[in-house]
């Protein structure tokens, strides 16, 4: 079975290019974080074209996520185990499914903004929630995994100068420490190998030729129970689809399992 997850920064202004990617490699499940459309207004029938049938959870231009796939698509949940509100708004960060077998969770943690903000302290609020979530499906039996862009570089390693960061989010030790209680619950980092890169980096800013100098942040992750985790043969981040013109920001991470 073969997983992937991307933050594609639009599905509408990224469709041809999502099309194209999902004829070429052929994921059997596709995780997509950042829709930006309504859930009805998903391109459902496009992707159906290939195979996929889809689920999505969109509430307007920001935000958004959903499942794509061609090995079932069951027991879909939209949000997570007493997730927070925003400004008394619920905001479509989190999608689960049930393919093949396997229970994803596409996920779009909250920014932060920066430290001190009230985006950041949602932020630390919304990683609990999914931090008892993930404990919940991890006890269910099933191969289960949360996808998606975390917005959180786990390690000084995963961003391109540490010191650029210091008074910014993505890097702080209380969303770092977050991110931890997911490993401590029992999730594993799968750790993409880099095809030609030291740095599995998943997002390159559109300014200052970022991604071709590679000044990136590893802040696109897979946390897998054992189940999933023991039965990955390969994964990798597909740095192809963030090249040419009007990409995503972010490059695809796909995973290959034998279950």
């Amino acid at each position: 079975m073969r997983i992937a997850t991307w933050n594609v920064n639009s599905v509408s202004a990224r469709l041809p290019r999502l099309l194209e990617w999902l004829a070429s490699v052929r994921p059997d499940v596709v995780c997509l974080q950042e829709l930006k459309c309504d859930s009805d207004a998903f391109p459902a029938a496009e992707v159906a074209e290939l195979g996929y049938e889809a689920a999505a959870y969109g509430v307007g231009r920001w935000n958004g996520v959903g499942v794509l796939s061609r090995v079932g698509l069951e027991d879909v949940t939209r949000g997570l185990i007493d997730e927070p509100d925003f400004e008394s708004r619920a905001e479509p960060r989190a999608i689960a499914a049930t393919c093949g077998g396997v229970r994803v969770w596409s996920v779009y943690v909250p920014n932060g903004r920066e430290p001190g903000h009230p985006h950041y302290d949602y932020k630390l609020r919304w990683l609990a929630a999914l931090h008892g979530t993930a404990a919940k499906e991890a006890a269910s039996g099933r191969p289960f995994a949360v996808l998606g862009d975390f917005n959180v570089a786990p390690t000084d390693a995963d961003v391109w100068d540490i010191s650029l960061f210091a008074e910014s989010t993505h890097v702080t030790e209380p969303e770092r420490a977050a991110l931890a209680a997911l490993r401590d619950a029992g999730l594993t980092d799968v750790i993409p190998r880099p095809l030609k890169h030291d740095h599995p980096f998943t997002y390159w800013d559109y300014r200052a030729g970022a991604f071709h100098k590679n000044m990136g942040m590893r802040i696109d992750l897979v946390y897998a129970d054992q189940q999933f985790a023991a039965a990955v043969t390969d994964a990798y981040v597909d740095r192809e689809a963030r090249k040419g013109k009007g990409p995503s920001d972010h490059a695809p991470i796909v995973v290959d399992l034998d279950l």
